[in-house]
């Protein structure tokens, strides 16, 4: 048998065993670059920024998200060439106040992780405090372990997770803490698990429980919107609904957004605020075009200034 021999061609190192093997013993190793380019414009890289590309704002998690899916890739392709990967850990931390896309994004991912087979399913099931924490010793740890069994192949989502470092001593939170940390290193790769709250909450919840950071390598951050992205908001769910304001509806709606922002209201929800505002503008139309009988389609299409019910008591007008 011919000894072993290293050829150096174009950049490449190729291990031939014999001059028979060695066509055979690239093509096995080495994917043709045609192959790779083709890789790289996969169907999951496109569904991704189109999904990305219809979101409002959100450049850095977009950014954040994309680069996820490039690691995860490159590594894929290094596990093709034989070369080694550093284990990866999926599990994220998500900081942003209401309505500025957490849950959306974890759903991205779901789907992502599926379409990448990082994930069985990619199916995303949403919890909290109460869904975790039981009233008697012993309840809690199983009820975490039912949540984590659906969660299995896809991620577990859980929202204000710093409730359940609250409530004492004696408090059944940290027995979840310490039930989902630990099927997160016995299930290791059958689920993700995204904590998500509001910053500060979440700041300070990582800094009692110092085991959590590094189990968390993945940390998002979701900043608030502006006015101008609350507004392509606003316009995006009328033409999801196929209403439109009149311009005058549109201008009361755009200083009433830019009144709540400048006030820094707590608890301002974001686009879920938005969505509630637009709800209540169609059930108010309904009833004017009740009582005007008018019910041709430019009237049912038109939300009018009338439609706008603020109900704060600070506001302006």
């Amino acid at each position: 048998m011919t000894d072993n021999m290293t050829v150096r061609q174009q950049g490449r190192i190729n291990v031939v065993f014999n001059q028979q093997d060695k066509q055979q013993q690239a093509s096995r190793r080495l994917p043709k670059t045609a192959d790779i380019k083709a890789k790289m414009n996969d169907q999951p890289l496109k569904d991704l920024e189109k999904k990305l590309n219809q979101m409002v704002g959100m450049d850095m998690v977009k950014e954040t998200v994309k680069e996820i899916y490039a690691w995860i890739y490159i590594n894929q392709l290094r596990q093709e060439q034989n070369l080694k990967t550093e284990s990866q850990s999926l599990h994220m931390i998500f900081k942003g106040n209401p309505g500025t896309g957490k849950t959306t994004i974890a759903r991205l991912i779901g789907e992502l992780f599926r379409d990448m087979n990082v994930l069985e399913k990619g199916h995303l099931i949403e919890a909290e405090r109460a869904d975790l924490v039981g009233e008697y010793i012993g309840q809690t740890a199983q009820k975490t372990r039912d949540l984590i069994k659906k969660a299995s192949g896809g991620v577990l989502f859980v929202d204000e997770a710093y409730a359940l470092a609250r409530g004492g001593e004696k408090d059944f939170g940290k027995e979840a803490i310490d039930t989902l940390v630990k099927h997160m290193e016995d299930k290791k790769g059958e689920f993700i698990l995204i904590l998500a709250g509001y910053p500060k909450e979440m700041d300070e919840f990582l800094r009692l429980n110092p085991g959590l950071p590094s189990r968390f390598p993945n940390h998002i951050s979701f900043p608030d919107y502006s006015d101008n992205e609350l507004m392509q908001i606003t316009q995006q769910m009328l033409d999801d609904r196929e209403y439109r304001m009149t311009s005058e509806a549109k201008a009361k709606f755009s200083r009433h957004l830019q009144h709540k922002l400048m006030m820094q209201h707590q608890g301002f929800s974001n686009g879920r605020y938005i969505r509630n505002m637009i709800e209540k503008m169609i059930r108010r139309q309904a009833v004017r075009l009740m009582r005007e009988g008018s019910m041709d389609k430019e009237s049912l299409l038109t939300l009018r200034i009338g439609d706008i019910m603020i109900e704060d008591s600070d506001e302006y007008e």
